[in-house]
């Protein structure tokens, strides 16, 4: 059985899955294995049933599906296709399979299953989306199984699903699967990495009796196994009788490990028993597990998540994490699109690991817990004696006393290392435009490291929990660091949001400016936005406070520190829907009034808790040491998000002339579009401008990497083993009705949640609680019309909680997947306080 179009699964080459599908050639490429059943069968080709010339019942891609599916025309079409398809099948191929069935006995029961040439690839499973026949009998109900197999390509739930991965009709085909079916008494998958923690080496096993379609089709649930180096560590619970021996057990992880060293890959495997024999009748990758980041050698390790830390969760593009790289002093490590810091040194010693934990208990209590959960355990690395040797950890230097001449001096050596940088960028070509880089990143990470700027931010910082400690020991304040800072000067974040207000008030009073506004298409250029809105009646005046505002802070956006990302000057029609609301719903001199209000806030609880502290015993002294520490916060916290501030500044001008570089390459024929240039690495785009040649492919297979990248979630703590953590609340800190998170910013807030993973949708009503995964520098203009603050990740210095703080709105972080816990639209309680967020309908 050989031929084209039906061919004896034993015989499927590896290179064939666009012939006969994903699953067919994983198993076929197991039937020579070692100590692994595959059951006999065959192969129905892709390609049967239409000639080389003919056109497949395949619709061009339209649109996309929603979530309800494919419906109305596009449904019809779909269906005509699948109608198409059961009758696509020739008479000469029908009598080959025909043939191959009986060739077996006229009663034998098949299995037909799907072989789609999208399924069970490296990154996209398909899972249970095609149909499949058990226990067929007959050569005839083996040909109309087949016919049925292949109908389900077209089927709406198929469609949608290739549509959201991105996946086009045109490229799906479908192949056919026709195996001897097993009389299986017992049934299930072994996954050979936990498909939940994404542990390497822990088999996950699940078994029901008889044939396993039910479970795997999610009808009935399995008796649950875990294995880990033939330990049975997970079992049924005590009295219930187990499917499977320990003994069973272990030669199933011995076959899932054979199965995984054939592959490549921890493999999803479904296996049946019968007669004191396992049989795999399917194989595919695990298409959830986050990377391993590469190691030099094969000692365990522990890493820390920079997105978490950094508050950007997305995939980061080769051009972005190359930069990134080179602009961060620490070496960091890479895996799915997302970078982090190898900790396993720091924490190897109890110095170290004293000064982490102590470090992550301050600013994020999630990767605390995740941190103790797999040191706790002890099984990657071992307890830390206290008398290990290790070098005494640095001292930090003295906090800066109040000094109003350092942040200015500070800003004035930003501002003159950015001209020069102007001056060494400026006129650049060719190559020579990455060596101009590197030259100033060398100027850039000077800056960055320059020790009275971190003294400066440290300072304020140190005076914030020694405020909060101190009072609350004293007065029982709590939080009183938040309000003595705000309308702290030099904070050019909050300076960003509320120049955004002065631009409002710019294009408040002409109807006729917020009405074309209103009609700007999200995806206009700078230059275009400008110039139409000169030609408004009243626009001159919008047209040029909103051309200031970009000139300062248009190099700013959504994930700013990926070079890819689009920033606010690229797009800043993605600003008017959040510009109109301010427009709208606040006030004239909103900004004044803002600021005036701070400053008289900060001022009347400093004169409150100095007067309280002057009765106590010690009152002198208290209040000394208060009234310093009050003067370092106000002084040197503005501070703290310059450095980042100019870094972005720096990162603005590199993107413009690379992308000129880009154009260039577009211009001669070598890239087909600019943002192609965004998938090149920093010294591959460097070659590519020297050689003005692009590895073929490279450019397309890197878009498909970013794109599986995007679809996976990092983990706060990553190990070695690929365990995934991302720690958790103590059990009983949330009532019933109640998600629970990190108290950042006190006060109590009710509204209706609006649910936003993108700034640029962000067009709240006044009071709305404001919920997303995190927020950025580029989220501060958002906060002035929230009621509340919710996020997934961060801790009590990030973005989002110290600007909370400021504008005093209650905030809760750390909530674990919140944006699909919460209901756009559903009515919340956030308490800043408890840390609590309350679903109230």
């Amino acid at each position: 059985m050989g031929s084209r179009f039906v061919r004896a699964l034993a015989e499927v080459g590896e290179d064939e899955r666009a012939r006969f599908g994903g699953k067919a050639v994983q198993l076929a490429a197991l039937c020579g294995v070692e100590g692994v059943h595959v059951p006999g069968g065959f192969c129905v080709s892709a390609e049967a049933g239409w000639g080389e010339e003919e056109e497949r019942p395949v619709r061009e891609e339209e649109g996309a599906a929603g979530e309800e599916g494919v419906g109305g025309e596009e449904g019809a079409a779909e269906e005509e296709a699948g109608r198409a398809a059961l009758h696509g099948l020739p008479e000469a191929i029908a009598a080959e399979i025909r043939a191959a069935v009986l060739a077996r006995g006229p009663e034998t029961a098949w299995a037909v299953r799907s072989s789609a040439t999208t399924e069970d690839q490296a990154h996209t499973a398909f899972a249970g989306l095609h149909d499949s026949f058990l226990a067929v009998v007959g050569a005839d109900a083996v040909v109309d199984a087949v016919r049925r197999c292949r109908a389900s390509l077209h089927s709406a739930r198929a469609v949608a699903w290739r549509r959201a991965q991105g996946i086009l009709d045109t490229d799906a085909r479908m192949a056919v699967l026709v195996q001897e079916l097993v009389p299986a008494e017992v049934s299930g998958t072994l996954f050979t990495a936990d498909p939940v923690s994404g542990r390497r080496g822990t088999a996950a096993i699940e078994a029901c009796a008889g044939l396993g379609e039910a479970l795997v089709g999610g009808r009935v649930a399995g008796q649950g196994f875990a294995l880990r180096g033939g330990v049975v560590e997970r079992r049924p619970e005590p009295g219930v009788a187990a499917l499977l021996t320990d003994d069973e057990l272990r030669a199933l992880e011995a076959l899932g490990r054979r199965i995984e060293a054939a592959r490549g890959a921890p493999q999803d495997i479904e296996w049946c028993r019968a007669g004191g024999r396992f049989s795999v009748v399917q194989s595919r990758p695990i298409t959830t597990l986050f990377p391993i980041p590469p190691a030099p050698d094969d000692a365990p390790r522990i890493y820390l998540s920079v997105a978490h830390q950094q508050m950007m969760l997305d995939a980061l593009t080769p051009l972005g994490r190359s930069l990134w790289l080179k602009t961060t002093p620490r070496p960091m490590a890479e895996a799915g699109g997302r970078l982090f810091v190898d900790v396993t040194a720091m924490l190897a010693t109890g110095p170290g690991r004293a000064a982490l934990l102590h470090t992550m208990a301050q600013h994020d209590l999630l990767t605390l817990d995740a941190l103790r959960t797999v040191l706790d355990r002890g099984d990657l690395l071992p307890p830390v004696a206290s008398s290990a040797p290790a070098a005494p950890p640095p001292a930090a230097p003295p906090p800066l006393e109040a000094d109003d001449t350092v942040v200015p001096a500070l800003i004035a050596a930003w501002d003159d290392s950015l001209e020069q940088g102007r001056r060494r960028l400026q006129g650049c070509a060719g190559e020579g435009c990455f060596d101009a880089i590197d030259d100033d990143l060398v100027a850039l990470r000077e800056r960055m490291a320059d020790p009275v700027g971190r003294q400066a931010y440290m300072s304020a910082i140190d005076a914030a929990f020694w405020l909060d400690e101190q009072l609350g020991e004293w007065l029982g304040e709590a939080d009183a660091a938040a309000v003595l800072a705000r309308s702290a000067p030099g904070d050019v974040t909050a300076e960003m949001a509320l120049g955004l207000l002065d631009v409002a008030d710019a294009i408040r009073p002409h109807p006729a400016v917020v009405a074309w506004l209103g009609q700007v298409d999200a995806e206009v250029g700078q230059d275009a936005l400008l110039s139409g809105l000169r030609r408004v009646g009243g626009g001159a005046g919008a047209a040029d406070a909103l051309g200031d505002w970009l000139q300062r802070y248009g190099m700013r956006g959504v994930g700013e520190i990926d070079l890819g990302r689009p920033r606010f000057r690229e797009r800043p029609g993605r600003l008017l829907p959040l510009l109109l609301a301010h427009v709208q719903h606040l006030p004239t001199g909103e900004a004044t009034r803002r600021r005036d209000e701070g400053a008289r806030e900060a001022a009347d609880k400093a004169a409150d808790v100095l007067g309280r502290l002057q009765a106590l015993p010690q009152g002198a002294d208290k209040v000394d040491r208060t009234r310093r520490a009050i003067a370092r916060l106000r002084t040197y916290m503005g501070y703290r998000e310059y450095p980042k501030f100019g870094m972005i500044q720096r990162y603005g001008l590199y993107k413009q002339v690379l992308l000129g570089q880009a154009r260039r390459l577009v211009q001669a024929g070598v890239l087909a579009d600019e943002t192609d240039a965004f998938f090149l690495s920093f010294d591959e785009l460097r070659a590519v401008v020297r050689t003005g040649r692009v590895q073929a492919g490279l450019v397309a297979a890197r878009r498909l990497d970013h794109a599986r990248n995007e679809r996976l979630r990092p983990p706060r703590v990553l190990t070695s083993e690929g365990e995934c953590l991302d720690g958790g609340w103590p059990d009983g800190a949330a009532r019933a009705g109640e998600l629970v998170g990190l108290p950042v910013s006190l006060g109590v807030a009710e509204g209706r949640a609006r649910v936003l993973l993108d700034v640029g949708d962000a067009a709240l009503q006044p009071g709305e609680i404001l919920v997303t995964r995190f927020t950025d520098p580029s989220w501060t203009p958002a906060f002035l019309l929230a009621g509340g603050l919710v996020t997934e990740i961060g801790g009590r210095m990030t973005h989002g909680a110290v600007v909370a703080r400021e504008l005093g709105l209650p905030a809760v972080v750390g909530v674990h997947e919140a944006t699909t816990r919460i209901r756009d639209g559903q009515r919340i309680r956030v308490d800043g306080g408890r840390g609590t967020v309350a679903l109230l309908d």
